[in-house]
């Protein structure tokens, strides 16, 4: 245990919260193109929800530029057209009755600007959040198999750390949620670091030292193949489970029931399961 702890507390000095805070914080510029003040309206409306508190909603509007504006900014991020006017390829089409379809379009080209995204315009909040929690969940599940798998290292590329930094998978684990935690509570609007999420922090790292034995249990109990495979699926499915929890008490502002923890882990077992076979397909035929 004192070794585990050693390695997250250099582990915790690779964690800049200060660069998820900036990158976030960064002002995302969007214009809008209309034919009519109604249709403006509308777009505004899917940027800046009316029930948005006062100030903030202010901030954010000043922060969109309609295409008739007075005084157009220098550059903007983004520009959405109305349904029905010609689009240019650089611009993206509001999809009035499928708005998650514009949100998908923006962000499969706009990602270096997620975060910023869901912190600044609530429509994209869920889907950032959606995309953290697995892609931090993926990373885990890789860095588990990676560690006993020697052919699968090329991979590691994917990963945001060195390999050389983590003696045991249950500091990377660690040391990766306390990350998704700074990213959770950025796109979500809440302040990020290790002071102002002391709480969340102690519980992913007093959850950590469970984590050996829980897996040890778990591989002898869940039908999903030979040994990589399980222990890829169960640091998948903590992983899941750990973000989905954040997301949830900030949102909700109070904590899953059991049910909705084992529903949710059983969920994030079955993304793991997938995901660790793709990785080691041999086993997965096993």
């Amino acid at each position: 245990m004192l070794n585990v702890l050693k390695q997250a507390r250099a582990a915790f000095s690779l964690l800049n919260p200060q660069d998820i805070r900036e990158s976030a914080e960064r002002p995302i510029q969007i214009g809008i193109v209309a034919d009519g003040s109604s249709a403006y309206a509308e777009m505004e409306d899917f940027l800046v929800p009316a029930g948005m508190p006062r100030r903030e909603w202010t901030q954010r509007m000043n922060q969109v530029y309609r295409a008739n504006c007075a005084t157009p900014p220098s550059r903007v991020d983004i520009v959405l057209y109305e349904p029905g006017l010609a689009c240019p390829q650089d611009a993206y089409t509001f999809h009035r009755d499928h708005p998650e379809i514009t949100v998908a379009e923006i962000l499969k080209d706009k990602n270096d600007l997620a975060i910023a995204l869901a912190r600044q315009f609530p429509a994209f909040r869920r889907p950032v959040v959606e995309q953290i929690i697995h892609s931090v969940a993926r990373e885990n599940a890789l860095f588990t198999i990676a560690t006993a798998l020697p052919n699968i290292v090329p991979n590691l590329i994917e990963l945001p750390w060195a390999l050389g930094e983590f003696a045991s998978d249950t500091a990377f684990l660690t040391t990766n949620q306390v990350r998704m935690a700074f990213q959770i509570a950025a796109a979500c609007g809440k302040e990020v670091g290790l002071a102002e999420q002391k709480g969340t922090v102690f519980g992913i790292v007093g959850s950590a030292f469970g984590w050996r034995a829980l897996a040890r249990e778990l591989v002898s109990h869940i039908p999903l193949g030979g040994g990589l495979i399980p222990k890829g699926a169960i640091a998948y499915a903590g992983t899941f489970l750990v973000g989905k929890s954040l997301e949830f008490m900030l949102v909700q502002d109070r904590q899953h029931t059991n049910e909705e923890r084992e529903r949710l882990y059983q969920e994030g077992l079955e993304y793991g399961r997938s995901y660790a076979g793709a990785l080691h397909p041999h086993e997965s035929k096993a």
